[in-house]
């Protein structure tokens, strides 16, 4: 058995998928080497979906900076000088606004309470995410299709084509959610060695309300937030407190356990990313140059594989365990 990091992107338009690809496997490598780790990756798949929104990608070359194309994020090696800032109040801050937004825009089963407001937040703030959501989009001579259905299937595609591998999936901001979508409602039955959410959005009330819904149709009405069903080894999740959109970054509060006993860890990280002097603690090169994130790829890279005996035991469980949801089902 091989193993495989497949990674996801996040909001906005990227790089061409090449480039993009090619700045997350340097910004692993310098991030390992910095924390004296093994500096040789694994397989790498990134799994692009910006050209589904955007007509063309961010071009490296422009140097009009008023082009919608003008990519003003590079990657960047990790200063050398890092400053980690006291975040005590911050932290205090965070967790206030986090509790009083959910109070505000959850209801008790976690479907969202004022969804005018929230939608508008999403069309205004979030385009990308909005789209997700709602938007469809038609190429010339086929059908409408949901903008979310091509997102989901990109992801969906790598995972069943490197099925027997061992999978780490890395996923980037709104790539988180299309990540846990996947792995709850897609394709829940094929086993994920780690997921690993960067800067993720996934804990806050618009979201969660967004999950929950779609749970109710496609779980029998299940109310809880669930760890996906096919991770068996870790769950981390790394978040920068300066990181806006990851304001609610403890998933800990919102997903309970899968049948294997894995729920979200939650990882506090300094995302030391800049640019021209100008941070950004919610760029994804940032999070892979973390030392945090370098010791858990480093144990993925260097844990044995498992054995046939092992894969094969697995294999069993799992079947065992669709028949019994298929009586469960039958049965109700």
């Amino acid at each position: 058995m091989q193993q495989l990091i497949i990674g996801i992107h996040g909001l906005g338009n990227k790089a061409p998928k090449s480039l993009l690809a090619k700045w997350w496997k340097e910004a692993m490598i310098e991030g390992m080497a910095q924390a004296n780790c093994p500096k040789t990756l694994p397989k790498f798949e990134m799994v692009y979906w910006a050209d589904i929104l955007y007509d063309q990608p961010l071009d490296l070359w422009s140097e009009d900076e008023d082009s919608p194309y003008f990519l003003r994020e590079q990657f960047q090696k990790s200063p050398q000088n890092k400053v980690i800032e006291e975040q005590s109040v911050r932290h205090k801050v965070n967790g206030f606004i986090s509790e009083k937004l959910s109070n505000i825009f959850l209801n008790e089963d976690k479907t969202l309470n004022y969804s005018f407001i929230t939608d508008s937040i999403l069309k205004k703030h979030f385009p990308d995410l909005d789209a997700y959501y709602k938007a469809d989009v038609q190429q010339e001579g086929e059908m409408p299709s949901h903008v979310r259905d091509q997102i989901r299937e990109r992801l969906v595609q790598v995972i069943k084509k490197y099925k027997n591998h061992q999978i780490m999936i890395l996923a980037h901001s709104m790539g988180s959610i299309v990540s846990y979508d996947v792995l709850n409602f897609m394709i829940p039955e094929i086993p994920i060695h780690s997921l690993i959410t960067m800067g993720s959005p996934l804990g806050l009330p618009i979201v969660i309300g967004k999950i929950a819904a779609e749970q109710k149709v496609r779980l029998n009405g299940q109310p809880a937030l669930m760890s996906p069903p096919g991770i068996r080894g870790h769950w981390y999740n790394l978040a920068d407190i300066t990181d806006h959109v990851a304001l609610h970054y403890k998933l800990a509060d919102d997903f309970l356990s899968n049948e294997t006993g894995i729920h979200p860890i939650d990882i506090l990280v300094n995302n030391t990313y800049q640019m021209n002097g100008v941070k950004n603690p919610h760029k994804s090169f940032g999070y892979l140059q973390a030392p945090e994130f370098a010791s858990i790829l480093a144990d993925f890279i260097l844990e044995p594989l498992p054995s046939l005996r092992q894969r094969a035991w697995a294999k069993l469980q799992l079947l065992m365990k669709k028949a019994k949801d298929k009586l469960k089902v039958h049965m109700n």
